[in-house]
């Protein structure tokens, strides 16, 4: 009796795992051919990743200004430059 328990809760727990295992597989597997259909898009230029590639140093800068002063930089006002 405690075996057939014992087993029974062994499936229960195994169960969600491989389902989760088997999700995981499926979603994975697809994640190349993704990256390279990204990569293919005519909207992705030279042009196009140099400027989010500068507002993300915009972004980082100010997140370090942010991080080196004990003003709120949020309560400033909108259109802010450095």
């Amino acid at each position: 009796m405690a075996a057939r328990r014992w087993v029974v809760a062994v499936a229960r727990a195994a169960l969600p795992v491989g389902a989760g295992l088997g999700l995981w597989a499926a979603v994975g597997a697809g994640e190349p051919r993704r990256q390279e259909a990204l990569k293919a898009l005519p909207e992705v230029t030279s042009e196009l990743l140099a400027q989010r590639r500068r507002h993300n140093e915009l972004i980082m800068a100010a997140l370090r200004e942010a991080a080196e002063t004990e003003e709120n930089v949020a309560r400033r006002a909108v259109p802010w430059q450095k």
